[in-house]
This record gives C-alpha cells, structure tokens and sequence, in this order.
C-alpha cells in the first residue's frame, strides 16, 4: 500500500511539472512579484541608466513639448512701407551735412509730441493711415507704451520733408517722453541734436516739465524753438473769443522768453512768430502754421503778395486799416482787431465753426471759396475726421515747421563746433577736433552712441549714436571706448566688428551698408561692452581719440528697490537681466550692497515700475521678489568740530589733524552743476571764484586740495595748515593719499553707510615721516578716511533726505483736498494759483521722497481721479532730529514723531545693510584721541 502511494505522489509531481510547461500562467503568483512591463534594463539594454519618478511633477498644463515661443515686446513692421519719395533719394541727402537737421522734441507730458510725429509720419507715408485707426502714436513702439498710453523711451524717426519752397531735408527727429521721469531719454536725445522743439500745450501753457527742459536745453547749448501745439482747444474746448486767444498765446510766448532769459547767458535768444522760431500747431487736426507758411497760403491764393513782408506784420500790436490798406501801429477803430487775430485766428475760427456747425448747409459752399472740394463720402465722416480732412487740404504739408527748423537749428556742419566744445573730453584744436568740427565724412572715424535699443526679442541691443566725423561702414571692425576709458589708462576699449547698420524710422529700419558724418545711426554687433554711452572710433591709427562726456542728467536718482529672485538658484539669470536693463535706461543705476542685496537706483514710481516689467517680462523671465522702495540718503553736519580731531597711523609715524564744518548755503549745488570746477587753475580762476561768491581768504580758496566723492562731489577738502608749522614739501608727497582718504570717507560716511554732503574738511596739521617707505598709501589713506569720520562725528552729525517739487492739476473744489493728502505726508504747499484762461488751478508743493510712494494714489482718490500730479527731484533737506540720541526708542510698526525720524531712518537703514545698530565711536578715534577727548571732558552720547 506504502509503495502505491508513493507512485501516486510521484506522478502527481510530475503532472504539476507538466502543467508548469505546457499552460504556463495557472500557478498562484503573489500580487507584489507580478511583473506586467518589461524591465528598463529589458526594454534599453545593459550599461543605460535610468531613472524612475514615482509621480508626474509636470502639471497637466503644460505641454510635455512645448511650442516654439516668440518673444514680440515691440510693434514693428514686417514690410518696407511705402513712402513719398524713393529710398535712394533720403540715403543721398545722407551725404549732404548741410541740408540734414537734428532735432528733438521735447515737452511737458501729453503737449502732443508723437502726435505731431504722427502726421509728419502720415505726410510722407500714404498708406498708413488706411492700416491704423485714429491715433497712430507711430513712435510709441513698446507695448507697454501703448497699454499707459504714455511715451517710456525716445525714439528716432528720419524722413525727408519740404519746406514752403519745395526744397527738400533729412530730419532726424528724437520723440521724447514727456513724462518728468524719463527725462534721462530726453537728455539722450539732446546729446546727439543740434536744437530742440519744445511742445507747448496752448491750453496748459508751461507746465513743470517745459520748465526743466527750456533750462537743460540752455545748459546743452542747443538752439531752442517752440510749437504752441493744441491751439484746437482754445476754440473748442475754452471756447475762448479770438482776441483772448492771442492775448493767451502771447502769455505762453512771453513765459517762455523769460525762463530764457533766467536760465541763458545769450542776449540774443528770443523766441518770437516774427523771428520765425515759434509756429503753432494742432496735431490731431492736422494744422501746423508760421506767420510766413499762413501769410504763403494768402498770397498764393490772391497771388501777388510778399509773403515774407506780410508775414512780419502779423504779430502784434499791429492793425490793418481796410481804407488806406496800410498796417497801423493804431487801431483805426474801436473794433479793429490786430492783425494776427483778423488774418489768422479769425479764418481759423471761421473754418472748424463752419465744420463743427452747419455741415449741411452752408459747409460746401465754403469749401469751394477756399478750393477745397470733398467726395460725398467724405461729407458723411463724422465731426472730428471731417475737421482733420478740412485742415489738411486748407493747411497742407508740415512747411512751416519745416522752414522754421531750417532757419533757427544749425545743420550738423554748423553745429558741430560748439558740440565738440561742449560734449568731447579732448581738445578741439587737435587734427582729429578739427575733423569733427567740420563734420567731415572723410576724417577718422568718431561716432557718439548715447542710447540702447533691444531687438525684438530682448536677446541683444543696437547702439543708437551720432557719426562726428568720418564715415561707418557696415562689417568694419572698430574700437568701442567706455566711459572709463581715458589716454592713460585704455583699460575700458575694445575692438568690435560692426554687424549691420540702419537708419532707424521708429518701426521700421532701413538697412545701409554706411554712414557718413552728420548722421544718426543704428549700430548692430557693438552692444557688448557698452553699459551707458560709449565712443567708436577706429582699430588702429586713431590713437588720440579720446571719449565724449558722459551724460549729465537734469535730474537724481534717489528711489532704491531691493530685487532677489524667488527662486534663489535664478540668481544668475536676474543679473544678466539686471545687465540688460542698466543699458536700456539710460539713468538707471544698480549695485550690489554690502550686505549682497541688489539694488536697484530710479527717478520715480513710474520709471522703476517699468524698469521691473522689462526685468521681470523681457530680460529675465523669472519671478523676483521686491522690498519696499526706500530713498538715498546724505549725511552732513551742522556746526564745527568741537574739537580738532587727530588720528595715527598704523606705525606710529604720521599724525593728521582736521576739522569739519557746514560748507556755505549753494556751494554744493555749484560744484554739482559744474559752475565751478577743481580743474580750473588754482591762483586765478578758481581762487576768484570762492573769493567773490562765497568770499573765502584768497589763500583758502587756492589751498583746496579736492571735491568729494568725485570731481563734482559736494565736499571741499582745504589745507589749511601754516609752512611755520608743518613741512609743506612732505605734506605734497602724500596730498594723493589723504585726498584719496577723503574720498573715500565721503562716499560712505560713518552714520549708514550713505554719501557726506555739504562739508568741508580742514587740515589743521600733519606730522609726515620722512622716509617714503613710512608714508606710503598703505598707512596713510585709511588714517585719512578714519581722521575725516572723527572730524565728521564732532560736527553735529545729521541726516539728510530728498525732497521732491510736486505740481498738481485740479479743479478748484479739489484744492482743499489736495492741501490734505500733501499735509498727511510731511510736504508743504508753496503756491495755488489759477491757470489763465482755464478752470482749473496749479499748486506746488514739497514733499519727502520716502513720504511720497502711493502719493499719487491717493490723492486720485481723495479727488475722484480729477487732480493730476507729476514729481520731480528738486533738493536735500536735513531730517529733523540727532540721529545719535541715544534717548530715543523706537518702537516698531508705531509711527515716530518728527524728532525722532533721524534716528528712525539711521537704525533702519543701518539694519537693512548689515551694520551693527550704532554708531560705534571707538572704531573711528584712537587711544590718544579718546584720551584727550576725556581730558577736555567732552560728554559723548555714542556707545564707545
């Protein structure tokens, strides 16, 4: 029996190895070692290593291969459109200095600037009006311009235009942004013009901006001419009588000549109608006039008219006697109109209450008198196109802003003398000074670049600039020369090839292979080391070239944004962005802190939003995170040094001694505004200049030593120690060091960090080693800088902030609202007056800069939106309070009365650069110093 149920256990082993073989896929397999897929190691091979996620980190959002993604920041045309003269013809008059005309336009925000650029657009470029709808705005190419409807960047349009004879020229014409923000684009612009075109809106009249501009564009020494633009709105919109029209647009005149005359040394410069510098205009109904372009429609409609002489009597007290047809200094009759008001104003008039009036009945019949004949379709227009269409065949083209830039802007050979005067940093006298001078297209090769333009995807920029003389070349290599670059030290050039060039009409280019002196032009391939603006010249042979002068801006940069990516691994992408947006604006400045915190320097809310969009959208493309905004300091003191102030070096082998003291009230802003300058010759000009302004002894004001922190800096180093006391030959071999200490101490002074201002530092005496190895830099700069902080610290130390100039706009209920939010920010109304022959008022007030964010917010909102505010940097001012008293707490998130701000804004701005929270006063004084300061038992409230 045993041996039976053996068998059968053998065959039933063997019945279940067959089964295994022949139905594979029955046994029991345990859930975990079920194996659907085949293994990576199956499916790739041996010796490839691959990794498994347990779970899909890619959202469904997002494709798992993404379509190409074009980057497009810029609207630009696709095709060369089609233009009223050939190609050819505007790259001749490129050859010609003398019939080319560089301009800007500039002018306070919305006076029509890209409007008017609009119809000189539509003049020579039939078609694009069919393409776009009512405003063009041609020059505003970003898409953030179009979105706030306001200009951010300059741009440059060139076209040829013909003036009242029919004869032809190539403008340059630099758009600006009106905005006092950006008026850094503006100063670009006016680097590389001859004249400028200020836009006055006849209804505002001067506004803040015209202002500021009418003042740089004097201290540019550029020919100023002025377009009373708008002059629509005093019909329509005032509604004014003909008479107070003209009494309104000589106002603007006459405001205007007298800020000339205020910021200019020239007698001559006199903007008038019968000059021919001012023309008047209205861009969005296609008007634009000169007494001489008016007087010309005149004669060619009656013919046999002098139009230049019955152009200089229409501007005036002059008035035409109908009997004698004379012109009368005397009104023949009470109700004789002077005769800019009967020959021009009254027609004008006569012409939009015709087209706003009776269109159907007595329109036509008008029309035909002045032979302007109009199709049935364009009878039915609406008002507003219907009255644009009147104008432009009454007016016709643009001639009489031509005539006037032609006759009161210098062309490039003409204005290249006092340009090079003005803006290049060697002499004019040299052969390569007299090259530029004569803009001569055969001389060496100098080109001025002052602004950057990004392509359209934000990947690269083309330099934007000025040819002086010579003539670039497409494909030619060239030297790039920084704003560091001087002929001892080359270190800031670099040999470039220029790629393609271009002649830049705002949205569209046109492509050249050179461009001869007197030109603007675009410049591929030579982006890379320029940061701001820049020289090119030629590889070899030019080797006395030196740079043009930096720009020098009309206004501060004082607001700070701290930036870090979110995502701290992007670091590297945010500073290529930063990279970026340092060349595209042109006063924009970045820097690292001590404490590696990226900062970020602009001149306003606006300016700084829009830097933060190009950095955020074009640049970088990554998320960054911002601080709240905060502003620049200065440090400065408010008395003497209570007591002479000494410091040893190291070895124990030189002593210096000094004082500090408050410099006298407008002598920083001369040295800033370069009235006065440290390369002047010491005995005379220099030593007059402080003996009469400020009067100083003649031998202080020939011992200064140095401006600090830079050429143009704020404080004065003076020597003013006595040859009886102190050897003067050895004090000379180390005056390049304590100058360098001082420098060095007053860009960062000892309270945060932040630039001394308005002082100035006396050496009272110095004990010199006598061996040169004893007195070298090393010992002596960091004494110095130690000896002007001491010096600093004994002097009533106190803080200084920025102080913005605010102009608003607002109705006269509003006033009173607008006296509130300023009031709650620490500013203070100067003047509210009524604007002549509008409802609304001006007031101008200051305010603090750091007080001022959210400024313009609210008081939209404590007005209803109907007060307009525009802010501008206009002075430093001391924050109340000792920012060393030690007394004062200051609590958190509790707003701190006004004594207590100092010390406020020192412990904050301390802390967020990593400083200890005080002023320790032991690192700044030596042992020998503390101990003759417990001698004179002086009582310091600093932590020791």
């Amino acid at each position: 029996m045993g041996k039976l149920s053996e068998m059968d256990d053998d065959d039933d082993d063997d019945d279940v190895g067959d089964h295994d073989e022949d139905h594979p896929g029955m046994e029991v397999v345990l859930h975990e070692d079920k194996k659907y897929y085949p293994t990576a190691e199956e499916v790739y091979g041996p010796e490839v290593e691959t990794i498994v996620q347990e779970e899909d980190t890619q959202p469904l959002t997002e494709p798992i291969i993404k379509p190409v993604k074009t980057k497009k920041f810029t609207l630009m045309e696709q095709t060369l459109p089609v233009t009223v003269y050939e190609m050819d013809f505007l790259a001749d008059l490129m050859d010609n200095s003398e019939l080319i005309r560089n301009v800007t336009l500039c002018g306070h925000l919305h006076h029509g600037k890209t409007c008017f650029v609009d119809c000189l657009i539509e003049q020579t470029h039939p078609e694009i009006r069919k393409r776009y709808d009512q405003d063009l705005c041609y020059t505003d190419i970003l898409f953030t311009e179009q979105e706030r409807g306001v200009g951010i960047k300059s741009t440059p349009v060139t076209v040829a235009l013909p003036d009242t004879k029919g004869k032809s020229y190539l403008f340059n014409i630099m758009d600006t942004p009106g905005h006092v923000n950006f008026s850094d684009e503006v100063t670009a612009g006016l680097r590389i013009s001859d004249g400028v075109v200020l836009f006055i809106d006849a209804a505002e009249g001067v506004m803040l901006n015209t202002e500021r501009l009418i003042k740089h564009a004097v201290q540019e020494r550029l020919a100023v001419t002025v377009c009373i633009n708008k002059i629509d709105r005093l019909i329509l919109e005032l509604k004014l009588p003909p008479t107070d029209a003209y009494y309104k647009l000589r106002h603007i005149v006459d405001e205007v000549n007298g800020l000339i005359s205020m910021y200019s040394t020239d007698e001559n410069l006199i903007l008038s109608p019968l000059l021919g510098n001012v023309c008047f205009s209205s861009s969005q109904y296609s008007i634009c006039f000169t007494l001489g372009s008016f007087a010309k429609i005149y004669a060619d409609t009656f013919g046999d008219i002098n139009y230049q002489e019955f152009a200089k009597r229409l501007w005036g007290d002059i008035y035409f006697n109908p009997k004698t047809r004379k012109f009368t200094k005397k009104a023949p009759t009470s109700s004789s109109q002077r005769s800019f008001v009967e020959f021009i104003l009254e027609p004008l008039y006569k012409i939009l209450a015709q087209v706003v009036g009776d269109v159907d009945t007595s329109l036509l019949r008008t029309l035909d008198e002045l032979g302007i004949h109009l199709t049935k379709e364009e009878l039915k227009l609406n008002i507003h196109p219907l009255l644009r269409l009147v104008c432009k065949k009454f007016f016709g083209e643009f001639t009489g802003f031509v005539d006037m830039c032609v006759q009161h802007i210098p062309s490039p050979k003409v204005g290249a003398k006092p340009k090079i005067e003005h803006t290049y940093t060697g002499g004019v006298d040299s052969d390569l000074g007299e090259a530029m001078s004569d803009c001569d297209p055969d001389g060496p090769l100098m080109c001025h670049t002052t602004k950057m333009y990004s392509t359209d995807d934000g990947v690269q920029f083309h330099a934007f600039g000025r040819v002086l003389s010579g003539t670039i070349h497409a494909g030619q290599p060239v030297k790039v020369l920084g704003e560091n670059y001087t002929l001892e030290d080359e270190e800031d050039s670099q040999i470039c090839t220029v790629g393609r060039l271009w002649i830049s009409v705002a949205r569209y280019h046109i492509e050249v292979n050179r461009v001869p002196a007197g030109n603007w032009v675009l410049i591929e391939g030579v982006d890379q080391p320029i940061v701001k603006t820049a020289t090119i010249t030629e590889p070899r042979g030019n080797e006395e070239a030196q740079i043009f002068r930096p720009l020098k801006f009309n206004t501060t940069s004082v607001i700070k944004i701290a930036v870090e990516p979110v995502n701290p691994s992007e670091l590297p992408k945010m500073l290529d962005g930063l990279r970026k947006v340092n060349k595209s604006y042109p006063s924009l400045t970045t820097k690292v802190e001590e404490s590696g915190e990226h900062v970020i320097l602009g001149t306003g809310e606006l300016y700084l939003d829009c830097v933060m969009h190009d950095l955020r959208k074009m640049y970088s493309e990554i998320d960054i995170k911002v601080a709240d905004p905060v502003v620049t300091f200065c440090e400065t003191v408010v008395e003497t040094s209570s007591l002479k102030c000494f410091a040893e070096t190291p070895n124990k082998k030189n002593k210096i001694t000094m004082i500090a003291e408050p410099l006298e009230k407008g002598l920083a802003e001369d040295i800033e505004n370069e009235v006065v300058q440290i390369t002047w010759n010491r005995r005379k000009k220099l030593g007059e200049f402080f003996q009469t302004k400020y009067d100083w002894d003649l031998l202080a004001a020939r011992s200064i030593w140095a401006f600090g922190p830079d050429a143009t800096g704020p404080n004065i180093l003076v020597d003013d120690t006595l040859p009886s006391e102190v050897d003067k030959a050895l004090l000379g071999s180390v005056k390049d060091s304590i100058v360098q200490g001082f420098q060095w101490g007053t860009r960062e002074g000892p309270l945060c960090d932040e630039l001394i201002r308005n002082v100035k530092f006396k050496i009272l005496d110095a004990v010199v080693a006598q061996e040169p190895l004893h007195r070298g830099g090393g010992q002596i700069i960091p004494t110095a800088r130690r000896v002007v902080y001491s010096a600093f610290l004994m002097a009533t130390p106190r803080l200084m902030e920025p102080y913005y100039f605010v102009e608003v706009q607002a109705p006269a209920d509003c006033v009173s609202a607008v006296y509130t939010v300023l009031a709650r920010r620490r500013g203070h109304v100067t003047q509210d007056a009524p604007i002549p022959g509008s409802p609304l008022y001006t007031i101008k007030a200051f305010i603090p800069a750091i007080d001022s964010f959210g400024f313009e917010t609210d008081l939209r909102t404590h007005t209803q939106g109907q007060a307009f505010s525009l802010s501008v940097f206009h002075h430093w001012q001391i924050v109340p309070g000792d920012p060393l008293d030690k007394s004062i707490v200051i609590r958190p998130l509790e707003p701190q009365p006004a004594p207590h701000l100092a010390r406020e804004f020192m412990i904050k701005t301390r802390r967020r650069k990593g400083l200890s929270e005080d002023v320790s006063i032991s690192k700044f004084f030596d042992d020998p110093m503390l101990l003759e300061l417990a001698k004179q038992d002086v009582v310091l409230n600093y932590p020791m």
